[in-house]
């Protein structure tokens, strides 16, 4: 299951049209209750934002953080859409709001496909009914709400991580236009942990920036970007109940109380035990979405080891993992190291190149600045070339500064899909 494996969530699909296939193109998470409850999110950079992104964040400014349901569609961006596209947007929060019993500005909404293409606001509104009365709790509604968010995708992407005493779920959508800042695609995680709405949005902020943002598949940064959380509190709400009369945040379980009540004892979870799973979801789903991306044939993890500190390891990853040349190599299954140096010489960092060494798979081919290949490891350094995954360590010998990147090839795969709209 995924975002509703966490108490307290179900979800749902339709097909109204938006999609030329006539796949499902409509999605819907929202609240076993139709109540909303803890919320929080983080939105694109990009100035050029889209209506459902302007909507969301209204919203949860005006609610304070609660949110009972977020609405999805495929097939269209509802992006460069003027006044209008803000109006449909808050369309289809009213629609499902009035289907739920909820208000319309504890719905957000999110959208994906083409940009600058009016979206058929009378086809979404025939299909949400549908949409929302089809929820269900359990894994086919998941996987049902996680492939209507598709577009180029060629799979769904899926996460359930448990905590003590609580669960984090995840779907999301992204195989291109993914350089992030402070999000990269659509993605809604669920949890049945208990957290003020102040509390969930640290912990989703750090979250993001240790996952999403430290990926990038072709350094651009779309106009829809949006990670969303809802917490219902379920797990320490049935936690409390199943514990012994008294104080339960207090009172210790006894031996054979059940999990729940173990829960209790311990009380609901604290913000780092919160930020560490959603951060593990939101890594877990930020491979799938490199692994997936538009023509890509491998991922590849970038770090940049011994800088000056972590920004500097942190600019020189991002440069080597957004360069061209360098993914093109890695589609070639060439480990080219001088285009690694060269990114790094021209990254705005401290560098030395008397101290530079680089690796492929723990393979070192280039130390001091210069070809360290050894022949007898050339038949090793194919085999790291033809796999799955690759780590390329550029190693600076100028201090303590690390940092990572996930990124992918650059194949002819990626021409053929965005040469035209799409």
């Amino acid at each position: 299951m995924s975002v509703t494996a966490p108490e307290g969530f179900v979800a749902s699909a339709a097909a109204c049209g938006l999609k030329a296939s006539g796949a499902t193109d409509l999605s819907l998470v929202a609240t076993a209750d139709g109540r909303p409850v803890a919320a929080a999110a983080t939105f694109t950079t990009n100035k050029a934002a889209a209506a459902p992104v302007n909507v969301s964040r209204r919203h949860l400014q005006a609610t304070a953080g609660r949110a009972a349901a977020v609405v999805l569609n495929s097939g269209n961006a509802n992006a460069a859409t003027g006044q209008t596209g803000d109006e449909h947007a808050e369309r289809m929060c009213a629609l499902v709001a009035h289907e739920l019993g909820c208000e319309s500005d504890e719905v957000l909404v999110c959208s994906t496909g083409l940009i600058g293409i009016p979206l058929k606001i009378e086809r979404v509104t025939a299909g949400i009914p549908t949409l929302v009365r089809a929820r269900a709790a359990g894994a086919e509604a998941g996987q049902a709400a996680a492939n209507a968010i598709m577009t180029t995708d060629t799979r769904s992407k899926q996460v359930v991580v448990p905590g003590r005493g609580f669960t984090v779920g995840g779907m999301a959508k992204g195989a291109a236009m993914l350089a992030p800042n402070m999000a990269t695609m659509l993605a809604v995680l669920t949890t049945d942990a208990a957290a003020e709405p102040a509390m969930l949005r640290r912990a989703l902020q750090d979250a993001v920036s240790r996952s999403f943002n430290q990926m990038t598949v072709d350094a651009c940064t779309s106009t829809n970007d949006t990670v969303i959380v809802l917490a219902s509190g379920r797990a320490q709400a049935r936690a409390a109940a199943a514990a012994p009369a008294g104080d339960w945040a207090a009172t210790p379980a006894p031996a054979a109380a059940s999990n729940w009540a173990g829960a209790a004892a311990a009380g609901p979870p604290t913000e780092v035990e919160l930020t560490d799973a959603l951060w593990e979801a939101c890594a877990d789903l930020a491979g799938q979405m490199a692994a997936d991306a538009e023509g890509a044939t491998k991922v590849v993890r970038v770090r940049v080891v011994g800088a000056a500190d972590y920004h500097e390891a942190a600019a020189g990853a991002r440069k080597i993992a957004q360069s061209q040349l360098v993914k093109c190599s890695f589609y070639g299954q060439d480990p080219y190291w001088g285009r690694v140096v060269s990114e790094l010489g021209s990254a705005g960092i401290a560098f030395d190149m008397d101290r530079v060494r680089i690796t492929y798979g723990g393979i070192t081919v280039c130390r001091g600045g210069v070809e360290a290949g050894d022949p007898a490891q050339a038949g090793a350094l194919a085999k790291v070339m033809a796999g799955d995954t690759i780590e390329v360590v550029a190693h600076l010998g100028l201090g303590t500064g690390e940092a990572s990147m996930i990124t992918c090839d650059l194949g002819h795969g990626y021409i053929d899909e965005n040469m035209s709209t799409s």
